[in-house]
């Protein structure tokens, strides 16, 4: 196992190079791939329908095709799962990721190429193992198995030749040979579509395993790694796994869960590093031990233009180009893909803390905030907030959601949060109070909108029952796979039946306002 280890580390490592090079020119890669991905496309519908053999320029493609949301291609999805090719891209086209719905019940579709698959998700996958072990030469993460926890898988009924289900599964159905040897457990077990027997199965299969990495949402890991611990009666996974020592995870923000993973894994050398892989492409892997910033992976069949958050909205909003980004400034990101994803916004944002080369952090979505009263509060300001009060209490936070509380009989308004903690903090009190102070710190916004309760009151906080966030994902039958709890609505959309489902039970727990 030593030597195939040391062949593994060799393999990956010989990619940096090629990294590096992107890193060093990264406008010309950029560049290439807008040239390659019209060309490729000129014969499909879609670029007959919008000239692309007349398009030389990225500002003829700018001026020629929109920016386009899931509701603008649904159609063209929608021929395609029934069987039609050549309509978004050349190739066929087999695979539909389901959209996890983060900020919407209704499922997407998102077409998955051969090309996005090879290029763009396993690449990014290599890439990840391959910074990891450039990082960390003298890892042995190849010695032993990896854990993924994936979705369910199901063909859908439009075509026999053609399948939808979580990106996980899709990705787990297709890895290549070297990944699903180095993987556990069995294709069947991960696939499983009833998720708690599934993590039931993963635990008592893998514990007799020697697990050396883990992958996926931490959300589910934990999950999982709470049912191992019960079944084993173990204190930690180090006592289950003993040489486990990378975890690359995604999908949520890695700050309200770092002090759980501290506890389920007691080791200052376990190494985490964080990806950002959506159903739409693998955009972002962390390439720094010691920054939490993310390297914009730019050779990965995409072409990126970044729209100012003000700016969504207009009736001809104007994207920038790699080159033209400023630091700081939070942009929505706008794809074009080997999918056949075209201008395509994907509803994240993201704001650059580095030019040279290009690094960055997820902050929010384009939907996933609230701005009900001019605050602007986005998913990295709750984030920075609940971290800040769990390190001020020692609190560890499981997961959270927030919305508004709308102006009523001449009352200010509010923001309320349902808080689920696996670690209660020293004084609740005072975390609200925290929560509250950093938000008004880093954000002028909410500040203006608190000063002296004007628009906003202090905000209503309630410290939810153990599974609340569980019980309500599994009634929405959004458990496992890429599944997590929306963070923030800039309405009651989630907020609501959550509180209901908690008061039907009798279960509410304290609550703090002022």
């Amino acid at each position: 196992m030593a030597i195939l280890n040391s062949l593994f580390t060799w393999f990956m490592k010989k990619r940096i190079h090629q990294i590096e090079l992107f890193m060093k020119y990264p406008h010309d890669v950029q560049e290439e791939w807008f040239q390659s991905l019209i060309s490729t496309a000129e014969a499909t519908e879609w670029g007959k329908q919008h000239d692309y053999k007349s398009i030389f320029s990225v500002e003829d493609f700018k001026n020629r095709v929109p920016i386009q949301t899931y509701d603008s291609i649904k159609g063209h999805v929608d021929r395609m799962i029934k069987g039609e090719q050549n309509i978004l891209w050349p190739s066929d086209i087999k695979w539909f990721a389901k959209s996890s719905g983060t900020t919407a019940d209704r499922s997407k579709f998102i077409p998955v190429s051969r090309e996005a698959l090879d290029e763009c998700h396993y690449q990014g996958g290599k890439d990840m193992l391959s910074i990891y072990c450039h990082n960390r030469p003298e890892n042995k993460v190849f010695t032993g198995k990896s854990v993924v926890i994936g979705g369910s898988s199901q063909f859908n009924n439009f075509s026999s030749d053609s399948y939808s289900g979580d990106l996980s599964s899709i990705l787990i159905r297709n890895l290549p040979f070297w990944a699903e040897f180095k993987r556990t457990p069995t294709l069947e077990v991960t696939l499983n579509p009833n998720f708690e027997d599934k993590i039931d199965q993963i635990a008592r299969i893998t514990i007799e395993e020697d697990v050396t990495s883990l992958a996926g949402v931490p959300t589910w890991n934990i999950v999982m790694a709470q049912r191992i611990l019960e079944i084993t009666g173990k204190s930690n996974l180090l006592e289950v796994w003993p040489n486990l020592e990378f975890y690359g995870h995604g999908g949520v923000s890695f700050k309200p869960y770092r002090e759980e993973f501290k506890r389920l894994i007691p080791s200052a050398d376990m190494y985490y590093l964080e990806n950002y892989n959506a159903s739409e492409g693998y955009f972002g892997i962390q390439d720094q031990s010691d920054s939490e910033d993310l390297l914009l992976m730019l050779d990965y069949g995409i072409y990126y233009e970044f729209l100012p958050m003000e700016n969504i909205g207009d009736a001809e909003p104007k994207t920038y180009s790699l080159g033209e980004v400023e630091l700081g400034k939070n942009y929505a990101l706008i794809i074009s893909t080997n999918a056949g994803l075209w201008r395509y916004m994907i509803g994240d944002t993201i704001k650059f803390t580095s030019l040279s080369p290009y690094r960055f952090q997820i902050s929010g979505r384009t939907t996933a905030y609230i701005n009900t009263f001019g605050e602007e509060l986005i998913v990295d300001n709750a984030d920075q907030a609940i971290q800040a009060a769990s390190v001020a209490t020692g609190a560890t936070v499981k997961d959270y959601t927030a919305g508004p509380v709308y102006f009523d009989s001449g009352k200010a308004g509010a923001h309320e949060w349902v808080i689920e903690f696996v670690q209660q903090p020293s004084s609740f009190r005072e975390f609200c109070e925290v929560l509250d102070a950093k938000l008004r710190e880093i954000n002028s916004d909410y500040d203006a909108k608190r000063h002296k309760d004007m628009a906003l009151t202090f905000p209503i906080v309630h410290n939810a029952p153990v599974n609340t966030f569980y019980q309500w994902m599994k009634s929405r039958g959004k458990l496992g796979g890429q599944n997590k709890v929306p963070r923030l609505a800039n309405d009651r959309t989630y907020i609501d039946p959550i509180l209901v489902e908690i008061r039907m039970n009798d279960q509410l727990g304290r609550t703090a306002t002022l």
